[in-house]
């Protein structure tokens, strides 16, 4: 039996006695849209996802709720990037310098409709649809606490795996946002 370990080697065997979900473990929260782009015959034009990047106003946001009694949002709204620049983790509602909402579509932002949490993954059963009046390159979805406005939380934004995609007058896009809650 040893008498004297070298720290290196404590070092060493400490880290290999680390257990999954243990002390060391880091909550991670993050999601993925997919999105699918429909002609006005119904034809499926393009379909593509895009993994969010959680702005530091959403990651605020979600401490605030769950450690802080912050009131939590109700409903959920998706919205569409437009734009040539860069998504950001400072972007906010107000100020994204990189990027410019997209509106070509029938109404305001389309409520995201969740359901439950379910072994740490939540996500809408129908999906959120979009009625296109004009043409957009879409850059990718974004998620924000209200309808309309500037005056909200911007939870997260994602670019599309596969570049900005063109969208027609007459497309349908129809979006579903799944986030899952890990530890890592």
């Amino acid at each position: 039996m040893e008498k004297y370990v070298s720290i290196d080697q404590l070092i060493a065997r400490l880290q290999a006695q680390r257990q999954p979900g243990g002390p060391q473990a880091k909550f991670s929260l993050g999601g993925v849209f997919k999105v699918q782009c429909f002609d006005k015959n119904g034809n499926l034009r393009w379909e593509d996802t895009a993994k969010n990047a959680v702005t530091d106003q959403g990651l605020n946001h979600a401490l605030d709720v769950v450690f802080h009694g912050t009131t939590p949002v109700s409903p959920w709204y998706i919205g569409l990037i437009t734009g040539t620049g860069t998504l950001a983790a400072a972007d906010t509602l107000a100020s994204h310098a990189g990027w410019t909402e997209g509106t070509d579509y029938t109404g305001t932002r389309k409520e995201w409709t969740e359901g439950a949490a379910n072994n740490k993954v939540m996500t809408n059963s129908a999906t959120v649809d979009f009625a296109i009046t004009g043409p957009m390159t879409v850059k990718g979805p974004f998620l924000a606490s209200v309808t309309s406005g500037a005056d909200g939380t911007l939870f997260c934004t994602a670019p599309f795996i596969d570049g900005d995609q063109a969208v027609r007058s007459g497309d349908t896009l129809k979006v579903t946002y799944t986030i899952t809650a890990s530890t890592t």
